[in-house]
């Protein structure tokens, strides 16, 4: 994979059979990726790095101030987020199915005597999946035929570089299972976004003129979803 450097910023270059360059700042650490046309030139892609030097450094200072969660061991009084807002975990060891409800400001996990961790962390993260997938279908009847498009596939999976991704040739969008922790406004921001990008694909000033004319107050919601903690894990790319 070819790499440019820009002083202390280093920028993977992934050459593809698209039409379009594609710059991404992934978190935790802001490594940075450009996908560009297979018949693109280095030195074309590194003007084009340049010209955007500004905006990567923004973003990586943005991922790396975000908070992050401590690892969990899923146990009582441990903090869970759950749509924005913060529960307590209380576990409830019962010779019955596995079960997870939200009552009052306690997250309740039923679990069989003598769970191991990894299999309550596995209940949890499968609640967690499931969360998004509940709250999709309204917002897509509110959204679609507002911009004027319409999905082929939407679904949740947990991804550890993106909110969420789109591909345009074939409609199908993903969102990140972590969403379901944020305010439901994110994951509508998320979803706005991705939908913008089935009728234009890249981040240019008609994206982001189409953005500000479907959803004006997106720039707040995307500051909540960064300011919010994030899952503590090792990410890879």
């Amino acid at each position: 994979m070819p790499t440019i450097a820009l002083g202390n910023v280093s920028v993977d270059v992934v050459l593809k059979d698209i039409k379009h360059v594609h710059l991404t700042v992934h978190p935790p650490s802001g490594r940075v990726r450009i996908a560009a046309p297979r018949r693109m030139s280095l030195d074309r892609i590194r003007l084009f790095a340049i010209a955007k030097i500004g905006w990567i450094r923004r973003q990586q200072a943005a991922l790396r101030a975000q908070e992050r969660e401590e690892p969990r061991d899923y146990i009582d009084r441990e903090s869970h987020f759950v749509w924005g807002r913060r529960y307590l975990m209380v576990v409830v060891e019962r010779d019955s199915a596995p079960s997870i409800e939200l009552k009052s400001r306690k997250l309740v996990l039923t679990v069989r005597p003598g769970t191991s961790k990894a299999r309550r962390e596995a209940l949890v993260d499968g609640w967690y999946r499931q969360q998004p997938k509940d709250a999709l279908q309204p917002l897509l009847e509110r959204w679609e035929p507002v911009i004027g498009v319409k999905a082929g596939r939407v679904s949740v999976r947990r991804m550890k570089t993106r909110w969420g991704s789109c591909n345009h040739r074939t409609g199908s969008i993903l969102l990140n299972t972590e969403l379901a922790k944020k305010p439901v406004e994110c994951l509508e921001y998320v979803l706005v976004h991705e939908l913008i990008h089935l009728i234009e694909p890249t981040h240019n000033a008609r994206f982001v003129a189409l953005m500000d004319e479907f959803m004006p107050a997106w720039p707040h919601h995307r500051r909540a979803l960064n300011r919010l903690p994030v899952r503590g894990e090792n990410w890879t790319y």
